[in-house]
């Protein structure tokens, strides 16, 4: 089978906007959208060297950035998905920020001030390992605000989105919808695998106690900001090639959109002396 264009990859994994989401009823295996795992893998080696072409455009032309948001449960693959998705990326031009518990400097401020500090200068790509969004999950879930606050933050994350595409940040948004059965395979693995035994953390099991809850919070996070100007993607991730390689079509296709060329000074080659044949002591 022919890989899928990158059309068919959106209008896949898109939550389209305005319009009812039920996240219950969204696959996690990916075949729909890869049926065969060898195609997947050939999908994300191509579109992993495209990308790494369109990001020196990007900061060669040094007017826009772009913003890549991986927000998912544990295991869901946020670290992987970099990894592969830009396996063939220079380091130029790239930011990765991975956000933690806030400090006591983060609380001491609005809830968005440690997030707009971390997005992506213009010219480069910018990668958040969660986000803003977790203060409508995991802050909800947890009841760590007033539900009045948390309910108001929906539309201030959108307001706050809108505003950094009209200043020259494009935001896309990917939800890793990961199977709860999946989940503890590979929570398992952190304790059997030492390379990722230092990724175990009890306190993964307490929210995977609570699947329900986090599922129901994501689902109206995705409804109340899968917006026109900035859609959530929600992509299957029990298989980890068919979710990297489905991140892959729609961060190119994102990258496509912004037309990007590379950016002519405007100087000639006549217009120099580069001394030739002549050698200075």
């Amino acid at each position: 089978m022919a890989i899928p264009s990158i059309a068919a990859v959106r209008k896949a994994l898109i939550a389209p906007p305005g319009k009812p989401f039920d996240l219950s009823k969204r696959d996690t295996s990916g075949r729909e959208v890869f049926t065969d795992k060898v195609e997947a893998g050939t999908s994300l080696k191509k579109d992993a060297a495209v990308i790494n072409e369109l990001k020196d455009m990007l900061y060669a032309e040094g007017k826009r950035s772009l913003l890549v948001i991986l927000q998912g449960m544990d295991t869901s693959g946020k670290s992987g998905t970099i990894k592969s998705v830009f396996s063939d990326t220079t380091p130029l031009g790239m930011e990765v920020k991975a956000f933690k518990a806030p400090s006591s400097e983060e609380l001491a401020r609005d809830y968005l001030w440690r997030v707009h500090n971390a997005v992506p200068r213009r010219g480069h790509v910018g990668i958040f390992d969660r986000s803003q969004y977790e203060d409508v999950l995991v802050v909800r879930v947890r009841g760590f605000a007033p539900l009045d606050e948390i309910e108001a933050r929906y539309e201030q994350i959108n307001a706050f989105e809108k505003h950094l595409g009209e200043n020259g940040t494009k935001v896309v948004k990917f939800m890793l919808n990961i199977g709860y059965e999946e989940q503890g395979v590979r929570l398992k693995e952190r304790l059997k695998e030492v390379h990722k035994l230092w990724k175990f953390n009890p306190g993964d099991l307490d929210d995977r106690s609570r699947w329900a809850e986090f599922m129901a919070a994501y689902q109206l996070a995705v409804s109340r900001c899968s917006t026109r100007h900035s859609p959530w993607y929600v992509v299957p991730s029990d298989s980890r090639t068919r979710r990297n390689a489905a991140i892959a079509r729609i961060v190119r296709g994102a990258m496509e959109d912004m037309e990007l060329k590379w950016r002519d000074p405007g100087l000639k080659p006549e217009s120099f002396d580069f001394g030739e044949g002549r050698i200075s002591s």
